[in-house]
């Protein structure tokens, strides 16, 4: 229970540099004496300081004036929750990859594939993963499918000692599409729960490397035929902008559900999520909350909008 509470409080303590660096501008919009063209300035400011870019900060605003001119002499105040709701409703309801119905699911386990470029957290992510499906009742293998990287194997292999989770694992150097295939099998005869596939960081830029996710997801479906059910992609949160460039590649090659955004702590610019959501038509599943195993939360497009601006 303690943790659960936890989780719930990590996304606004994660958001606070952002809104730390908000405070400023929200004040001064908020102390105005009425809606004027100088408020539509210091809006587009406070959403482009925040990473949202300017094409999707000008579709917010064109919506907020829509809905204004439907009042005589709307306060700033409600200029304000116009901005939140249509927040709210570009990046959804967000998504629970494993249902309260899960266990009685006759399709397990549920494979869980994750990608990502280089340096992004992403075997750090996984072992958060692991961590929030075991503290949620459901049990859990690994797949050490980063066989490229020098010391991938050995790091998730530390992470799955210190969590209780079973890690498959082959040599450096070995075929990353047998790891996951031994692992998806293991986890179908043990009756386990969820299978995270841990992949090797790889540049959207490299076409080989692209191919291998392709083939890990081919292999696996030999096991189950709609497994990979889940590609799970993630994401720097302070990359920003630059990152949605190397992310669309990912999700037009291997068909990504979902997004889990790393470091969100550890930038300014909480607002990224919006753009991620819109730009890439498919949802944040998680946010990284900070550098400890239990520093993970699923997203709620409520709460992230009500953190960002309280």
């Amino acid at each position: 229970m303690f943790s659960i509470f936890r989780r719930k409080n990590n996304i606004r303590t994660a958001l606070t540099p952002t809104r730390e660096s908000w405070m400023r501008k929200i004040s001064n919009i908020l102390t105005r004496p009425g809606v004027d063209e100088g408020i539509w300035e210091d809006i587009e400011e406070l959403l482009i300081s925040s990473d949202l870019g300017s094409l999707l900060t000008n579709i917010l605003i064109d919506r907020i004036k829509i809905k204004c001119a439907q009042f005589d002499k709307p306060e700033v105040s409600v200029v304000f929750d116009m901005l939140k709701q249509e927040i709210v409703e570009i990046i959804g309801p967000g998504r629970d990859i494993v249902p309260d119905n899960f266990g009685s699911h006759p399709k397990r386990p549920l494979v869980v594939l994750v990608v990502g470029v280089n340096g992004v957290g992403k075997t750090t992510s996984v072992a958060k993963m692991a961590q929030y499906f075991k503290d949620s009742g459901k049990t859990v293998i690994i797949a050490a499918s980063d066989t490229y990287r020098a010391a991938a194997i050995e790091q998730i292999l530390s992470w799955g000692n210190k969590i209780d989770v079973d890690v498959i694992s082959h040599v450096m150097g070995g075929d990353p599409a047998a790891v996951a295939f031994d692992a998806v099998e293991a986890g179908k005869a043990r009756g386990v729960d969820i299978v995270l596939v841990d992949t090797a960081g790889r540049l959207h830029t490299k076409s080989n490397l692209m191919d291998e996710v392709k083939k890990i997801k081919r292999v696996i479906s030999k096991v189950d035929e709609d497994a990979p059910h889940e590609v799970i992609l993630v994401m720097d949160a302070c990359t920003g902008q630059n990152g949605l460039v190397q992310a669309k590649s990912f999700v037009e090659t291997v068909d990504c559900t979902g997004v889990f955004l790393a470091k969100l702590d550890g930038t300014s610019k909480g607002g990224i999520v919006v753009p991620i959501i819109h730009d890439l038509s498919i949802p944040v599943l998680f946010v990284g909350t900070g550098e400890s195993i239990s520093d993970i939360a699923p997203f709620s497009s409520n709460e992230f909008v009500q953190d960002l601006f309280s």
